[in-house]
């Protein structure tokens, strides 16, 4: 998942107080719809296997340099390995950026892991005789047809990770995507228009901080100049850290012609909450993401000897930071929303010192801006209350903020129809607190999404499930949807 301004980043998203509501209801298939098998445990769906697709180095000094586009044709008929199913894919994928310890994955954009799942999907379109192409963000795109012929349906999603996340969240979107291939092929079915797969790059921001970037640089809502300027916590910046993984940073910027070759975005995802557990449905339908931002705050008090400083004496930053957490807390629960400080900061950090600086990250949504506005203005009140009752000094910097997104309702619609032929049964329709890519592009293009129950409702972790049998449903709910927007 990803959001407006870095649902993710290097922040971890504390669990809400409350979930974003399911809407009014649509049909669908029966198949949509069923008793949900429980988790026998966090393991995800097919098993761990033990392959991986060959990594391939240098990628994009192979022909398909990131600024050019330049297309990869396809293989012919017949060469290479034949597609997988999907639980050979899932499979193959499970192992790359898996942590030994935690379980989780570690797939940060540019790096080893990342690397390696970009080989994955590569392969996986060469095999199908799909025409491969790396776009001059770093996105990945699989054809089938001509890019160039306009009014495309895409699917997709992301292969990156937030710091030990789970295995569905991003992943299951793009397996499930080469999936509805096969199964569409499998169909016979006729396309009138030309299809893609996309797995875009750095959605969840893990490593420099901002969610989105590929589509964020592509829809043109984040800037050349605000990509240079971004930096992991190494100081190691966007353009240094794609030139080390052999791709063009100084290609990077917009990309209008490439959207508007796009007539339709959809996104599958596992659910981040339990709407579809609670309803029973296995599959549903995105209505739009909540509006959502990022404050930072930072407590500025003195540092002083742990053991020598008496208490009447301290400007200790870290009691307002503490008492502003539980604010936090307070006003999303009394709104009905979410706030989490996922993040902190602290100078000089040293376990014997009074804390000079304490900075911490406010995440927070809410279902309208309204109720958004209100948490906000809450806590901050609240922090400069503490602050001032503690001698300590406080900023608060707005670093990002996202207004609410509605999908577009015409293709919503359509999925829909699509969905609910020949079926009197209904299927919800979800608001979401998390953002993702067809987020960002629903301002170029129509986009749309469809969610896969998740029982838990566990996200960002290595709990994160979902039942093999709701994924397969989702197959075919993403089948049906592309064949109804690209063949006969």
């Amino acid at each position: 998942m990803t959001d407006g301004e870095g649902e993710h980043g290097n922040s971890s998203v504390g669990a809400g107080v409350s979930s974003p509501t399911a809407g009014p209801a649509v049909p669908t298939r029966s198949a949509l719809r069923n008793d949900c098998p429980r988790p026998g445990g966090p393991e995800p769906v097919a098993g761990t296997g033990t392959g991986t697709t060959p990594l391939v180095a240098g990628e994009a000094r192979s022909g398909q340099a990131a600024g050019g586009g330049r297309a990869q044709p396809a293989r012919p008929a017949g060469s290479g390995h034949a597609p997988t199913s999907f639980h050979e894919m899932w499979r193959e994928l499970l192992p790359i950026g898996r942590h030994p310890d935690s379980g989780g994955y570690r797939r940060y954009a540019w790096t080893d892991a990342d690397t390696e799942c970009r080989a994955w999907f590569k392969d996986q379109a060469l095999a199908r005789g799909l025409t491969y192409e790396l776009d001059r963000n770093g996105n990945q795109w699989a054809w089938l047809g001509d890019p160039t012929a306009g009014d495309a349906v895409v699917a997709g999603s992301h292969l990156d990770s937030v710091p030990d996340g789970g295995a569905f969240d991003g992943p299951l979107g793009v397996v499930s995507s080469f999936a509805a291939l096969d199964e569409l092929r499998g169909r016979g079915a006729e396309f009138t228009k030309p299809l893609a797969i996309v797995n875009f790059g750095d959605e969840e921001g893990a490593r420099f901080g901002l969610a989105c970037v590929g589509s964020r640089l592509t829809s043109g809502a984040l800037t050349v100049e605000q990509a240079h300027r971004l930096t992991d916590g190494d100081g190691v910046t966007l353009p240094q850290a794609m030139a080390a993984a052999g791709y063009d940073a100084d290609a990077i910027g917009p990309d209008p012609e490439r959207l508007a070759r796009i007539g339709a975005f959809v996104e599958l995802h596992v659910e981040q909450g339990r709407a579809l557990d609670l309803s029973g449905d296995r599959v549903g339908i995105a209505s739009a993401i909540w509006p959502h931002g990022r404050w930072r705050f930072d407590f500025r008090g003195e540092a002083n000897h742990a053991g020598t400083t008496r208490l009447v004496d301290r400007r200790d930053p870290m009691l307002s930071y503490a008492e502003t957490v539980l604010a936090a807390r307070r006003e999303a629960q009394l709104a009905g929303a979410v706030a989490t400080f996922g993040k902190i900061a602290v100078e000089p950090n040293g376990v014997n010192a009074i804390p000079s600086l304490v900075r911490g990250w406010l995440d927070s949504r809410a279902a309208d801006q309204d109720t958004l506005d209100t948490v906000v203005t809450g806590v901050e009140k609240a922090a400069r209350e503490y602050a001032e009752a503690h001698g300590v000094d406080l900023d608060v910097v707005r670093e990002s903020f996202t207004p609410v997104v509605e999908f577009d309702h015409a293709l919503r619609d359509e999925l829909a129809r699509v969905l609910g032929k020949d079926t009197d049964l209904r299927v919800p329709v979800l608001g979401t607190g998390a953002g993702h890519d067809a987020g960002i592009l629903s301002g170029s293009i129509p986009t749309a999404m469809l969610f896969v129950r998740n029982p838990t409702g566990v996200s960002h972790s290595p709990a994160e499930f979902a039942a093999e049998d709701d994924c397969v449903a989702g197959v075919t709910a993403l089948a049906d949807v592309l064949e109804g927007l690209a063949c006969r």
